[in-house]
C-alpha cells in the first residue's frame, strides 16, 4: 500500500491536498475545469456520462479505467495537466491516469453527497477545502478492502 499511500499524500499527512498527491491532481483538475459542474460536464461530453452519473448519483460508483479517463481528457483539453502531474512526480502518465481513475470518482462522490451537483453560484465553483478528508475516506476504504 506505501505506493499508493504516497500517490493520495500519506496516511500521516495532515494536508489532504499536499503537494505531489493524487487528491491534489484531482484538485488541479477540478479547478482548471471550471469545478465540478465543470469536470462533470467535460467528462460526459467525452464519453464517461454513465460513470460519472454514477458518482454524483447516491448508489455505486462506476469505475473507469485510466485509458478510459486519458481519451476523455485529452479530448476535453486536460492533458497537459496530466503530463505536468506526471512530471511533478517523477512517474509516467499513465501512473497519473491510473492513480485519477481512482480517486476521482471518490471525489466526485465526496463533492456531491446528495447526489445533485452544486450550481455554480452554490459551490458548483471550486474550493479545494472541498476535498478535506477524502485522503483519510479514501485510504480507509482501502483499509478495509
Amino acid at each position: 500500500m506505501s505506493f499508493l499511500d504516497d500517490l493520495l499524500g500519506g496516511q500521516g499527512q495532515q494536508q489532504a491536498g499536499g503537494a505531489g498527491s493524487m487528491i491534489s491532481v484531482a484538485g488541479d483538475l477540478l479547478q482548471r475545469a471550471g469545478g465540478v459542474q465543470g469536470l462533470i460536464s467535460m467528462l460526459q461530453q467525452h464519453g464517461l456520462g454513465g460513470a460519472v452519473q454514477s458518482w454524483v448519483g447516491t448508489g455505486a460508483n462506476q469505475p473507469v479505467s485510466g485509458e478510459q479517463l486519458g481519451q476523455a481528457l485529452q479530448n476535453g483539453g486536460m492533458g497537459s495537466l496530466v503530463q505536468e502531474a506526471a512530471g511533478r512526480l517523477g512517474v509516467d502518465p499513465g501512473v497519473v491516469l491510473s492513480g485519477l481513475s481512482h480517486v476521482l470518482p471518490h471525489a466526485v462522490d465526496h463533492m456531491t453527497p446528495d447526489g445533485q451537483v452544486p450550481d455554480a453560484g452554490q459551490g458548483g465553483g471550486f474550493d479545494p477545502s472541498m476535498l478535506e478528508g477524502l485522503a483519510g475516506k479514501l485510504l480507509g476504504g482501502l483499509a478495509q478492502a
